[in-house]
């Protein structure tokens, strides 16, 4: 498991990549930062995922910004849960 990568859901759908990035260099090093968008419309689906350069840093980053309020929602900042089989749709 990548103890660097965070998820970050109850994302405001106005939120883009560049402002997820910067509001996550006040915990330290960002190496990737990205919003899965929607097929139909390339609107944000309310969630991201944010690579810290340490697991520090990502442990930083939980504490400063889960439940905290960004453009009237509550974000929700965890360690990212390893993709398993089921979350897979067969073809």
């Amino acid at each position: 498991m990548n103890e660097c990568l965070l998820h970050v859901g109850n994302l405001p759908y106005s939120m883009n990549r560049e402002d997820l990035e910067a509001m996550f260099l006040n915990a330290g090093t960002v190496v990737s930062a990205s919003l899965p968008l929607h097929q139909c419309d390339n609107r944000p689906m309310g969630f991201g995922f944010v690579e810290m350069a340490t697991p520090e840093e990502a442990s930083k980053a939980v504490e400063m910004f889960d439940g905290r309020e960004i453009r009237e929602r509550n974000v929700a900042v965890c360690l990212a849960r390893p993709r398993t089989a089921s979350f897979f749709k067969p073809a």
